[in-house]
């Protein structure tokens, strides 16, 4: 097997004393506080710097970690922050659609419920907190599959489980779907992965559009639905502002 690549190791090296450090270090700093020669301490550091890992302040010449590494870091949004920022915005789309709310992330081919409102009615409810959804059967899961190039990975060579006579279980007809979402800017589900229920759901988004999770609500299919099972835009309407609202709080804000 081979071995450890040095100057990897030196890069880390230098990225973890920048992240650890309260203010901008310079070269003499860095190099001293690794034991690196100054000059390969400062050819590491115009390499990190050129793919945006770190930036070098202009008028003292020290360095800190760079925009591109913070973003990267972001990708992998922490799902407490994702929920702290979410749970106003859940609560109201629960009070205004009168349906449950859930909130969901992308964790190992499923979708992580990370938050869950109850219908705003005297009905018996079960928490949802933790439940691992199916990404092809939910209109959350739909939401991430349609944006989240993992999600649609993680799946693609799954046989995809029927849990009702609706459920989407051709991978092909599941593409199809997807570019629907896109194109709406929302997913839905109708009896799917339960008889009898229903669900909209959109995106949410972090820095850059990345998306990060969604929100969505559920119920009876008679209420979130019309005849032709087709979802009420009210309620749609509802959804898409919901999402909105927590990916400005995460900083997508151009979305």
């Amino acid at each position: 097997m081979p071995g450890p690549v040095q100057s990897i190791e030196r890069a880390a090296a230098i990225l973890r004393l920048l992240a650890a450090s309260s203010g901008r270090l310079g070269v003499g700093e860095i190099a001293s506080s690794l034991g690196l020669a100054r000059g390969t301490a400062h050819g590491i550091l115009r390499t990190l710097e050129r793919v945006g890992f770190v930036e070098q302040d202009g008028g003292t010449g020290k360095y800190q970690l760079g925009a591109a590494l913070l973003h990267l870091g972001t990708s992998y949004l922490d799902v407490n922050e994702l929920r702290s920022r979410a749970i106003n915005w859940a609560d109201a789309l629960a009070s205004r659609s009168g349906e449950a709310v859930r909130i969901g992330t992308l964790l190992d081919g499923k979708v992580l419920v990370v938050h869950h409102v109850f219908r705003p009615d005297d009905t018996l409810q079960a928490m949802d907190v933790g439940s691992l959804l199916p990404l092809h059967a939910t209109a959350l899961g739909k939401s991430l599959l349609a944006h989240d190039a993992n999600a649609a990975a993680s799946i693609r060579d799954t046989v995809l489980e029927s849990y009702c006579r609706r459920t989407i279980t051709d991978p092909k007809e599941l593409a199809r779907a997807a570019t629907r979402v896109r194109e709406n800017g929302w997913a839905a589900e109708t009896e799917e992965l339960s008889i009898g229920e229903a669900g909209i759901a959109a995106p949410i988004r972090g820095h850059g559009g990345l998306v990060v999770g969604a929100i969505g609500i559920s119920g009876a299919v008679e209420r979130i639905c019309d005849s032709r099972r087709v979802p009420d835009p009210r309620l749609v309407a509802y959804v898409r502002d919901a999402a909105r609202a927590v990916s400005r709080d995460l900083g997508g804000s151009r979305w």
